[in-house]
């Protein structure tokens, strides 16, 4: 686990740090989907001003990591969630996933919810680890997803 790393809303001055992240984070897997994943092509300038961006943060280094919350009726929509290679199973995901809890919680939300490629194989394999579960797979604008939830417990 890394030591020091924090969480904070997101402000103007990280939209290059988060689309930095995207990048790195995402460029591995152009090859595996052939096509590159939709986060590459997000506006984070827009996302941030709406103020749904959230970062992980390690002094000295910057943004380590994002998240992308969208409130729904029913449940907290994990719309993209990035984490810098070099820092990758240091902990920043269960970091920013405790986040999310904590902001579900205090939404009234009681369950997260996230989709990914089924290509992503890996990811799919640590958000299990996070206590996800599959709830679906479909076919949708034209890209294979994976639909998966969490509950959120009452405290962390």
């Amino acid at each position: 686990m890394l030591e020091g790393v924090r969480t904070r809303a997101a402000d103007a001055g990280d939209v290059d740090a988060v689309r930095r992240c995207a990048r790195l984070a995402y460029q591995p897997w152009i090859d595996v989907l052939g096509f590159e994943p939709e986060p590459l092509s997000a506006d984070y300038g827009r996302l941030i001003a709406d103020g749904v961006v959230w970062v992980a943060v390690l002094p000295g280094y910057g943004v380590v990591g994002f998240l992308v919350m969208l409130a729904r009726k029913d449940s907290l929509l994990l719309d993209n969630v990035a984490v810098l290679p070099a820092v990758q199973g240091r902990g920043v995901l269960r970091r920013l996933f405790g986040l999310a809890r904590r902001h579900a919680r205090r939404l009234g939300l009681d369950r997260l919810e996230l989709y990914t490629n089924v290509g992503m194989s890996s990811n799919i394999a640590i958000y299990r680890r996070l206590g996800f579960a599959e709830t679906d797979r479909c076919v949708e604008h034209g890209f294979e997803r994976v639909y998966m939830r969490a509950l959120v417990p009452s405290s962390d």
